[in-house]
């Protein structure tokens, strides 16, 4: 054995010893940490774990443990140190013979281990006789917290009726306590209050279906679970917890009629679409499981109707169509109610619907008379006389007592002053003949009221058709303009005709033409009937003279085929034109027309040259007097004139040339180069030149601004704004004289005339004249 095993069992030893031989408190848990002794190999110090238990409570130190080096011979000469966390504060060491303790409680869920080191050094020479080990203290859990659930309040939903052992939720609480050491942290679930309809795993906290439980008895429950630490045993914490639990509805109830018998009455005066009354059927079903729809069985079906107030979920019935208290008094139907939803599961215990029966009393009321006919049609010939028979309407008091009606015509004056209406018996007559090509139908209003109650008034509408009697003879359906060329041959179609009829044919109409009576003995025209209700004119000679007769009137008898038949005789006019084998139609009715004046075509152009000699002296009047209104000078010859340009600006005086161009006010005539004359005197030349400065700069132009510009600033119609003004200069006289050669003391001879063509075309001429009577002097 070597020295390290020896040390191990004496150390060993040391801590079995019995407790009355050391001077420190001896516990079980002591005996328990004595086996963490120290062991060496190869001079280098391996630690197991320490243990302390939290919580512990002491006036004393508590030991922990104790540390030993092999080389302590136990004479004093090593000491032992403690560093690293909480070392000194926390656990101490005695330096002479290693033995740990701690000094402060300690809790294990602030700090679960701590992290030391430990050395041995010579007293003497104050050096290490032990490398530096490092060890660890583990601070064992006591079972010192409550259970707790975290996720309060549980709510939970499930169906009613679900099986045993269905799944309704889970709770889970926590421990704080250690769970890897001992039983603090293992819990356990318990149900103190939800039996017998819930039941909970103990170890996964999942509460079950006990027992199968209907909503409509109790929708609600108040589950409490406990959670206990120590698997539940004695001195264990514990909490709990509420869960509740909600059952959420099936359709597992069919709806129930309230009453077996509904009685319901409607009068007879009600309009479709009325409300008879309301059932209502019961189901403890909710939501979508209680919707149901209502159904109306039998053969009162097609009187009645049903829906369904999807708010109330009330049956409504409503009349369909109209009652009579006379004709049925009582009505009887079946109504049916049905889930809307069902649950197969449940069908089962039988159908989710309902039946009632529904008896309704129809309760009589006084109704307005009532027509045979809503319309009536009645015919009559429009060649009845006044009071002739029209037809018969009739009403009657639909009430048992039978009130006897009035009958009158309404809508329209008109009608009236047509048709009358018996009053106690309905007949309709006419009150003037009727004719039916004004009118072929007409359409009255007629009204019944009872004698008893005024307010009670029926209306039927009374078609009238008037009947066509053929009193309308046939006649042209224009009027036709003919014409024959005189030199049309025999059997020459001229003109083609038809015939129309006011009256009505039930067949259709068909005329019949032929030439009247007294034109078939001496005609010059034929007539040929087509047989579809058109004929033709035909010439019955060759050549006619418009100079012996201008017109023909043809005479044509027009036959219909009404009952009886009616003639007519129609008059065709033919005009003889003057043509070759074209007629010109507008020649011919300009011939005829002036057949018609009385004038020949001589007499027509004299009375056209006439009337354009008339025009044509108008218009020379009219040009002499247009000529008169211009002005007698010529554009080059008037008086110049200047455009005045105003401005509100004043200016800087007679030095400021930028407040506006004087140049605008010079005209073209002032501006131009003049050219002096050849061989002019200096006096004549003289006065040209001034004459030909009469302009801005003149005293007697600055002058005429100056009055104008007045003019302008004092009058009140002058508008608020810069504004351009043009005015007439006249000028003064020429300083030039007159051009005449009297008074001359020169000799034309001596003078030459051409600069008079400097001065413009006016004196142009004037030099050439000059000059050609100077040549033929010379």
């Amino acid at each position: 054995m070597n020295c390290s095993t020896l040390l191990s069992l004496v150390l060993m030893l040391v801590q079995l010893w019995p407790c009355s031989l050391s001077t420190q408190n001896c516990s079980t848990q002591n005996v328990d940490q004595s086996f963490t002794a120290v062991r060496r190999v190869k001079r280098s110090w391996v630690w197991e774990p320490f243990f302390v238990t939290e919580e512990q409570t002491s006036m004393v130190p508590v030991y922990v443990g104790q540390l030993k080096s092999d080389l302590d011979k136990q004479d004093g000469n090593l000491k032992y140190i403690l560093t690293g966390e909480g070392a000194g504060s926390i656990f101490i060491i005695d330096e002479n013979n290693g033995k740990i303790y701690v000094i402060e409680k300690l809790d294990r869920e602030k700090k679960a281990f701590y992290t030391l080191r430990a050395q041995v050094i010579n007293r003497t020479t104050q050096l290490p006789v032990e490398p530096e080990s490092e060890f660890i203290i583990k601070v064992r859990d006591v079972n010192d917290h409550e259970p707790q659930f975290l996720d309060e309040p549980y709510v939970a939903t499930v169906p009613e009726m679900s099986p045993e052992g269905t799944s309704v939720t889970q709770v889970t609480a926590t421990d704080g306590d250690d769970p890897s050491y001992g039983n603090s942290a293992r819990l356990l679930y318990s149900l103190i209050q939800g039996q017998p309809y819930f039941s909970v795993e103990p170890k996964t906290g999942v509460i079950r279906m006990a027992s199968q439980m209907d909503r409509e008895t109790k929708d609600q429950y108040l589950v409490i679970i406990q959670a206990k630490d120590m698997v539940g045993q004695a001195g264990a914490f514990s909490a709990t917890a509420t869960v509740t639990i909600n059952l959420s509805d099936i359709n597992d109830n069919p709806p129930k009629f309230q009453q077996r018998l509904y009685y319901m009455s409607i009068s007879e005066e009600a309009p479709v679409g009325s409300t008879v009354g309301k059932v209502f059927a019961e189901d403890s079903d909710i939501g979508e499981n209680a919707a149901m729809n209502y159904f109306l069985e039998g053969d009162s079906s097609d009187v009645f109707d049903i829906i369904t107030n999807n708010e109330t979920q009330e049956g409504i019935v409503l009349l369909k169509k109209r009652v009579d208290y006379e004709s049925r008094r009582r009505y009887s139907i079946q109504a049916k109610v049905q889930n809307r939803y069902i649950d197969d599961r449940f069908l089962k215990e039988g159908p989710f619907e309902d039946k009632t029966i529904v008896k309704i009393n129809v309760e009589d009321a006084d109704e307005p008379p009532v027509f045979t006919l809503e319309n009536y049609i009645m015919e009559i010939a429009e060649a009845a006389v006044s009071g002739s028979l029209v037809g018969v309407v009739t009403a009657r008091d639909p009430d048992d007592d039978d009130c006897p009606v009035r009958y009158s015509i309404v809508h329209g004056m008109h009608l009236k002053r047509l048709f009358s209406i018996n009053e106690y018996n309905g007949t309709i007559i006419t009150t003037k003949p009727l004719d039916r090509e004004i009118a072929s139908w007409h359409n009255i209003t007629v009204t019944a009221t009872e004698t008893r109650n005024p307010e009670k008034i029926s209306e039927a509408n009374v078609y009238i058709q008037v009947l066509d009697v053929n009193d309308h003879a046939p006649e042209f359906p224009k009027y036709y303009e003919t014409f024959v060329c005189e030199n049309a041959v025999s059997g020459q179609l001229i003109q083609s005709i038809s015939a129309v009829d006011q009256d009505d044919s039930a067949e259709g109409h068909h005329f019949y033409f032929s030439l009247a009576q007294e034109a078939k003995n001496n005609s010059h025209f034929a007539v040929k009937d087509n047989k579809d209700n058109t004929a033709g004119i035909f010439t019955a000679k060759s050549g006619f003279r418009r100079q012996e007769q201008f017109y023909f009137y043809l005479p044509i008898l027009i036959l219909d085929n009404g009952t009886p038949p009616l003639t007519s005789t129609n008059t065709l006019t033919i005009t003889v034109c003057d043509c070759d084998t074209e007629v010109n139609t507008f020649y011919c009715r300009y011939g005829a027309f002036m057949y018609a004046m009385g004038l020949s075509t001589e007499a027509l152009v004299a009375v056209l040259a006439c009337i354009l000699i008339l025009l044509v002296f108008f218009l020379a009047i009219l040009a002499i007097r247009q000529q008169k209104k211009k002005s007698p000078f010529s554009e080059k010859m008037e008086e110049f004139r200047e455009n005045i340009v105003r401005y509100d600006d004043e200016g800087g005086g007679e030095e400021d040339t930028e407040a506006f161009d004087i140049s605008a006010l010079r005209t073209r005539t002032i501006m131009r180069t003049h050219k002096p004359r050849k061989k002019v005197t200096t006096e004549i030349h003289s006065l040209y030149r001034q004459s030909l400065q009469v302009g801005p700069d003149s005293t007697i132009f600055r002058q005429f601004i100056s009055e104008k510009l007045e003019e302008a600033n004092t009058d009140p119609s002058a508008p608020p704004y810069d504004s351009l003004q043009s005015y007439a200069f006249e000028g003064t006289g020429s300083l030039a004289g007159s051009l005449s050669s009297l008074g001359s003391n020169m000799s034309d001879m001596d003078q030459s005339y051409d600069y008079l063509t400097d001065w413009g075309p006016p004196f142009k001429q004037l030099a050439g004249m000059y000059n050609s009577s100077r040549s033929m002097e010379d």
